[in-house]
């Protein structure tokens, strides 16, 4: 490994829980979402989770809007140092700790589309280790997303078994796949000196496109 490698730091995180706060503010070019997670703070307690109200989250930040995103499970098996995008400020949401991490612009259109790409400014590089399966969305000129992450907040009953049959349950647009595979080599989404192109599917699954 060359000293210009991307570095591991955050090993065995796959199945790791978490869960997110996306608050949108209208900023001069636009639309923009500040994210904040409980990524390496706590695994998102249900518990503390169901406490949350976006509306009154949205109140208190001063956002036009803001989602709950998650809770979700990482699908990817390693972290690096990350890059801090944002002030990585903490926040309470009710008892619940999380960091500012990332920012998405919007544009004028801060609806949450399936299958659609949004940009992520998250400074981060994800690790997928051979020998491991991954999920991927396929879209028709054949570009893979790899899945990141799963939701548990659209179906509470997903899990990473279920995960393999899952294209049975997904409305794909026209010329979209999904498959599952297991890696013959180490996989490297590295987006700490670019955005990150990203989409979900109708279960809020999060899919990265590689490099």
């Amino acid at each position: 490994m060359t000293p210009s490698s991307p570095q591991r730091n955050h090993d065995n995180m796959r199945g790791v829980r978490y869960g997110e706060v996306l608050a949108v503010f209208l900023r001069d070019t636009g639309l923009e979402a500040e994210v904040y997670g409980t990524q390496m703070l706590n695994d998102c307690p249900q518990a503390l989770w169901e406490t949350l109200d976006a509306t009154a989250i949205a109140a208190d930040l001063g956002a036009v809007i803001v989602k709950l995103n998650g809770p979700r499970h990482w699908m990817l098996d390693a972290l690096g140092t990350k890059v801090a995008v944002v002030e990585p400020v903490t926040h309470d949401f009710n008892g619940l700790m999380m960091r500012r991490i990332a920012t998405v612009p919007l544009g004028d259109n801060p609806a949450t589309v399936p299958y659609m790409e949004r940009n992520v400014n998250r400074g981060a590089t994800f690790f997928f280790d051979a020998g491991k399966p991954v999920y991927e969305l396929v879209n028709p000129e054949g570009l893979a997303y790899v899945m990141q992450a799963y939701c548990v907040g659209v179906d509470p009953a997903l899990t990473e078994t279920s995960l393999a049959t899952l294209a049975s349950r997904l409305a794909l647009p026209d010329g979209w796949s999904y498959r599952s595979r297991i890696l013959d080599e180490d996989l490297i989404v590295d987006t700490t000196t670019k955005l990150a192109t990203v989409l979900q599917d109708e279960f809020e699954n999060t899919y990265t496109l590689p490099d």
